[in-house]
């Protein structure tokens, strides 16, 4: 039976990255198309090998500061006039647009209740996350940066297993991105590809055996957290 969860922030407790990066590139002005050509290249790298000399890896690992991700990355962007953006405060402003989606953290909520362990699993570009509420709906917290390890490295997932306290085949794993759920899937754990709401609360009712979506006023939370921000 299976009895813990992990799940990803970004992209899947929030809305969509494609939606909430759009919106981010008309605000600062980024030439959209150098911004996903620049991201397919850094993030391909970062996933590739062992990511070393890759500032998404380093970020992701708590490798290099904010800071001076922001000033490396804005020196790669072009603003539609053709210069860099504002370095400072990039990456708050790149999470502005993301969302929570209260449906996820109902069945989070619900999920607890019927006696499942839930863990937050992130990758992290910083911290922009609202802690408020976590309580409700997480059992135990790994965000990447925090831990010096990231998706989709064995370490981080182990590190995740130990702290909930289940082998890997008793858990599910929800993630956006399929390298991180292939991953998973690799270790032993059940991997959910999460594309919307409506579709993985319905694969985890069928997988946990319990219903995930309560009656009532939806749950709050909020934050993003980086994943393929392409």
């Amino acid at each position: 039976m299976l009895k813990g969860v992990l799940i990803d922030w970004g992209g899947v407790l929030t809305t969509s990255l494609h939606e909430a990066i759009s919106e981010w590139l008309v605000a600062d002005g980024i030439d959209a198309l150098h911004y996903r050509e620049l991201m397919t290249e850094l993030i391909r790298e970062a996933y590739d090998g062992d990511g070393r000399g890759n500032p998404i890896h380093a970020l992701e690992r708590g490798e290099v500061e904010v800071a001076e991700f922001e000033r490396d990355l804005a020196a790669r962007l072009l603003t539609i006039e053709g210069g860099p953006p504002v370095a400072e405060g990039l990456l708050a402003r790149m999470f502005a647009g993301f969302r929570p989606v209260p449906l996820m953290y109902e069945m989070l909520v619900a999920a607890r209740a019927a006696g499942v362990v839930t863990c937050l699993l992130s990758n992290s570009w910083g911290d922009h996350y609202i802690r408020d509420g976590w309580d409700d709906y997480f059992d135990r917290i790994v965000i990447s940066g925090e831990v010096g390890m990231r998706k989709p490295e064995p370490a981080i997932f182990h590190h995740a297993l130990g702290l909930v306290g289940l082998p890997a085949e008793r858990c599910v794993f929800v993630d956006d991105i399929v390298a991180n759920v292939d991953a998973a899937r690799a270790l032993g754990l059940v991997g959910v590809h999460h594309r919307e709401a409506e579709a993985t609360i319905a694969e985890m009712e069928e997988l946990l055996g319990h219903p995930l979506r309560p009656s009532g006023p939806s749950g709050t939370a909020g934050g993003a957290a980086a994943g393929t921000l392409v």
